[in-house]
């Protein structure tokens, strides 16, 4: 067969189109690992289980929750840090990647430059939530409690460096008051110590304890950040309810292995970032008291920087370093 000059220039031009081609169609080979640090039905599994059903369908497999708990989330983030399959991702959150950095002296790897972020998912308030038994019903209530009866004034978190710990002890620095932590492993098993009166009170994220708010099992006193929720706009902030100086929130996003190719870290960016940029995807964080936050990869290991930086110096202001 004689093959003439424009057959030739043809097919020159379109070997690196089908290369190209050919090399993102190799990503993914198998179903994706994406590591939870929380536990189970936690915050970080509600936050990323939303975008999940997009990346499956344009990826052409499953994007699949691994819970890896302990040490506030960095049992996980080391785990997904260190993985080399080119396959595990990590769903970011302010714990692990931002206030555990300064809390543990031994910090298993830097977030900076071995979890490169993807994309952020979403901002999310907490809430100073109670048993509905308890009969306190307002903040000046709850105050009262806490001061009249400080031995009893236990607070539950998710664990160390979490942000149910540092604002519980926050809060506890606002009052004047010395408030007993009892960490738990993880937001669930938080909730359900909360729901058992075991603890007085949690400073927990809003879509953890927004199903129990709403059947009436706990008690809404406030929200964390300056301002209010839009699914609660008759709650108070902790700054309108007498609290000073009070604006702490909570963000989930999500990060790659160091080993994952920067064109995959960048495919994956996009597309999340495209769903949270749709009503229907946003529409859904806000049923859960979140309010979706997109950041493209670079400008998300740029926030997390500065996520870093805001973190360091209330985590040793408060005393709250661990081995």
């Amino acid at each position: 067969m004689r093959i003439d000059r424009r057959m030739f220039l043809a097919g020159v031009a379109a070997t690196p189109f089908v290369t190209r081609a050919s090399a993102q169609a190799q990503w993914p080979t198998k179903p994706v690992r994406v590591i939870s640090g929380g536990s189970a039905g936690g915050g970080s599994d509600i936050s990323f289980r939303l975008v999940e059903t997009r990346l499956r369908d344009k990826f052409g497999q499953p994007f699949i929750i691994e819970n890896l708990t302990g040490a506030g989330g960095t049992t996980g983030a080391a785990a997904a840090a260190k993985a080399t399959d080119r396959h595990t991702f990590f769903i970011a959150n302010v714990a692990s990647n931002a206030i555990a950095v300064s809390l543990y002296k031994k910090f298993p790897f830097d977030p900076k430059t071995e979890l490169p972020g993807v994309a952020r998912l979403c901002t999310v308030t907490n809430a100073l939530v109670v048993p509905a038994n308890t009969g306190i019903s307002n903040v000046k209530q709850f105050l009262e409690r806490v001061k009249v009866e400080p031995a009893k004034a236990f607070f539950g978190s998710a664990g160390p460096g979490t942000t149910s710990h540092l604002s519980g002890l926050l809060l506890g620095q606002r009052l004047g008051v010395e408030l007993t932590h009892v960490p738990y492993k993880g937001t669930a098993a938080n909730l359900t110590a909360l729901l058992r009166n075991d603890v007085l009170f949690s400073v927990e994220n809003l879509p953890v304890v927004i199903g129990n708010v709403q059947s009436g099992n706990l008690k809404i006193l406030a929200v964390s950040q300056a301002r209010r929720s839009p699914l609660f706009p008759d709650i108070p902030t902790l700054q309108e309810a007498g609290v000073p100086d009070f604006d702490m929130f909570s963000w989930y996003g999500v990060s790659a292995a160091t080993a994952t190719p920067r064109d995959v870290i960048n495919r994956v960016s996009d597309e999340i970032n495209a769903a949270l940029k749709t009503e229907d995807i946003a529409a859904r964080f806000r049923d859960i008291g979140s309010d979706a936050a997109p950041l493209y990869a670079s400008d998300f290991d740029k926030f997390i920087a500065a996520e870093i930086e805001k973190w360091t110096p209330l985590v040793k202001s408060a005393g709250a370093t661990s081995d």
